[in-house]
């Protein structure tokens, strides 16, 4: 049966949507980005509010009924202040309170329990006062280090910019040979050692484009582009190809006077280095 639309068997499934990356300067954004944004943004990020349940079904043990498992994420809030500090993956909970059997409900805000603490980064080399939450801190002990915690979680999980800078500054950090550890070689070659297996999972475009918004990412697109569209007009290039062409073909008015007057004078005796090019136009 034919198709009733020019799309055809493409609208088989349906529409596709119109996302980020598919106009504009989201569509020249490069494969290393994307792979950050799959990681932050589409990326499932570990259960923190609620112990997901394995298997696909499960039985109630006073009623014996039998029901699927449903793991669904509980709806977070990441306010401005949590990108500031480093809340380890949580985030404010809204929802409803039923505080007495007699009342309505009410709605009612979680939100964590916030401290302020100081954290070390040896690959960096420096103290950094910012505020956390216990879970975060039970991460740096579990992970053996703030460094060792920053790079093994992804973006979903660590969900504050703050964070997600401070890893790309660390894995620039790594890539560069750790040059802010330079007055101390033992600690340098320490940390390289230490380190340096993470490097394996990024390449160095990968790093330069990690950790930046999407507007940033944009922007920084936009003059790539820029600088690049003010490059010399092909028009001259074509014409410096040129006379470098017939330089090397020992054309005497490419190689006494200067470029406009070569070309006139290649336009006014265009027979004579015709036939020093070894090519012989036809009679129409």
């Amino acid at each position: 049966m034919a198709s009733a639309t020019p799309q055809g068997a493409n609208l088989l499934y349906g529409l596709r949507k119109s996302t980020k990356f598919s106009k504009g300067f989201g569509a020249l954004l490069p494969q290393a980005y994307r792979k950050f944004w799959n990681e932050w943004k589409n990326q499932q990020p570990a259960a923190v509010h609620y112990v997901p349940k394995e298997g696909m079904f499960q039985r109630e043990d006073f009623t014996g009924l039998v029901t699927p498992v449903q793991n669904v994420p509980i709806p977070l809030i990441d306010p401005p202040e949590a990108h500031e500090g480093i809340w380890g993956g949580e985030a404010i909970i809204k929802g409803f309170q039923k505080r007495t059997p007699y009342k309505r409900r009410v709605p009612h805000f979680w939100v964590p329990v916030l401290r302020r603490s100081v954290v070390h980064s040896r690959v960096l080399n420096d103290h950094m006062a910012v505020t956390v939450t216990d879970r975060t801190l039970e991460q740096i002990h579990d992970h053996h280090g703030f460094d060792h915690y920053l790079l093994k979680t992804p973006a979903c999980d660590l969900r504050s910019m703050l964070a997600i800078k401070l890893k790309k500054k660390i894995l620039e950090e790594l890539a560069a040979g750790c040059p802010k550890l330079a007055a101390e070689p033992t600690k340098q070659q320490e940390c390289l050692r230490e380190y340096a297996c993470y490097l394996e999972q990024f390449t160095p475009e990968e790093i330069e484009w990690y950790g930046l918004t999407y507007g940033e990412a944009i922007l920084k697109m936009r003059t790539m582009t820029e600088d690049s569209e003010a490059q010399m007009p092909q028009k001259i290039l074509f014409r410096q190809q040129l006379i470098e062409q017939l330089k090397a073909a020992g054309i005497r008015e490419a190689q006494d006077g200067s470029d406009d007057e070569a070309l006139k004078g290649i336009k006014d005796s265009s027979s004579s280095w015709l036939s020093k090019l070894s090519f012989k136009p036809k009679n129409w």
